[in-house]
C-alpha cells in the first residue's frame, strides 16, 4: 500500500486500501516444469478475466547478467457471466493475484526472502548471491531437459519392433534366441532387434519388455528404478534379451499360478512385479532366489510339484 499511498496524499484524494491492491486475495500454483507455466496460465484466462500478468521470467531473460525470481504473476477477476451468478455474486468485486512457480523457483523465492540486506552489503556477497540464483535457474532448465532426455528414451525403446508374444494358453512356448523377431521384419528391423536385446537391461528396456506383457498397467518410475536395480542385483549385466527371454519363457506358467493365487482361500493379488519375481525364479531358482522370501518361495514350489507340465522345447 506504501507505494499507492504518497500519490493520494499529494492529491489529498480520500482513498480506500482495496481497490488499489490487486493481491489482497492470493494463490499459488506450483508445477513441476518451466514450460507448465504458460499452460496454466492459458487454463486461468479462459477462467478469468485478465487485469494485469507480471512475466518476471521475461524482465530477467531480456537482461544478460540479472539472475533471480523467474515466477508468471497474474491479476484476476470473476468474468462478468460468473459474477452474475448467485453463488458469486458476494466476491465480484474483488480482484486476486495467482503466482504460478515451479518448484525450483518457489525454493529460490523462499531462501530469498530469507536472505538480508540484499542491496546493502559487498559486491562479493551480491556476487555470490547471483551465482545462487543462477544455479537455480540452470537447475530449473536441467531438471525439463532430463525430463524430455527420459521421454526420447522410452520413444526409441518403442520403435524398436515389439518382443515375441507370451504364446498360446496354456502350452508352453518354443525357445528362440534373443528378442524374437516378426516372420516379415527387415534386414534393417532384425539388426535393430539384435542390439536392442544386446544392451544392459535399464529402467527404459525394462519398460519396453514388461509393457508388452502388462499392457494394461501404469509402471511407476521409482518403483521401476528400485526393482531393476533389485534384478541386476541378482543377475549383474543382465541383457533385456536376457530378461525378454527370461519373461517370455515363463510368464504363461505364472500365470496359471496367478490364476490360482488370486482365486484361492487367500484372495491375494499378484500386481505386475511379484509376477516378474515369480517369472525370474522359475526361470532360475538358484540365480533368483533372492526374488522370493522364503515363504512364498514354499507355495510357489509346492504349487509347481502338484501341477507338472511338459518340458519346454528346446
Amino acid at each position: 500500500m506504501r507505494k499507492y499511498l504518497s500519490g493520494f496524499e499529494d492529491r489529498q484524494e480520500p482513498y480506500e486500501i482495496a481497490p488499489p491492491i490487486t493481491d489482497l486475495v492470493g494463490l499459488r500454483i506450483v508445477c513441476l516444469y518451466g514450460d507448465e507455466l504458460a499452460t496454466l496460465a492459458g487454463v486461468l484466462e479462459r477462467h478469468f478475466e485478465v487485469i494485469s500478468v507480471s512475466n518476471k521470467a521475461s524482465e530477467i531473460e531480456s537482461t544478460e547478467g540479472l539472475f533471480g525470481y523467474k515466477g508468471l504473476h497474474m491479476d484476476l477477476r470473476l468474468r462478468p457471466e460468473r459474477a452474475g451468478m448467485a453463488e458469486y455474486a458476494p466476491y465480484a468485486q474483488f480482484s486476486f493475484e495467482i503466482q504460478l512457480r515451479t518448484i525450483i523457483q518457489d525454493s529460490w523465492s523462499v531462501l530469498d526472502h530469507k536472505i538480508k540486506y540484499k542491496k546493502s552489503i559487498p559486491n562479493e556477497l551480491k556476487r555470490r548471491i547471483n551465482r545462487l540464483a543462477a544455479l537455480f535457474e540452470l537447475a530449473d532448465e536441467e531438471f525439463r531437459s532430463i525430463r524430455e532426455a527420459t521421454a526420447d528414451a522410452l520413444q526409441t525403446e518403442a520403435e524398436i519392433p515389439e518382443v515375441a508374444d507370451e504364446g498360446p494358453e496354456p502350452a508352453p512356448m518354443a525357445t528362440t534366441t534373443a528378442l524374437a523377431q516378426p516372420p516379415s521384419a527387415t534386414t534393417a528391423e532384425a539388426a535393430a532387434v539384435d542390439a536392442s536385446a544386446s544392451k544392459g537391461l535399464n529402467a527404459f528396456s525394462f519398460l519396453r519388455v514388461a509393457q508388452h506383457f502388462f499392457r494394461a498397467y501404469e509402471f511407476e518410475p521409482h518403483k521401476v528404478d528400485g526393482f531393476v536395480q533389485d534384478v541386476l542385483s541378482w543377475q549383474p549385466g543382465m541383457t533385456k534379451g536376457q530378461f525378454n527371454e527370461y519373461m517370455r519363457k515363463t510368464y504363461w506358467r505364472v500365470k496359471q499360478y496367478r490364476q490360482f493365487f488370486e482365486n484361492g482361500e487367500s484372495k491375494g493379488t499378484m500386481n505386475p512385479f511379484t509376477v516378474i519375481r515369480h517369472c525370474l525364479y522359475v526361470a532360475d531358482p538358484t540365480q533368483f532366489a533372492g526374488a522370493l522370501s522364503k515363504v512364498v518361495r514354499v507355495n510357489y514350489e509346492a504349487w509347481l510339484e502338484a501341477n507338472p507340465v511338459a518340458t519346454i522345447a528346446s
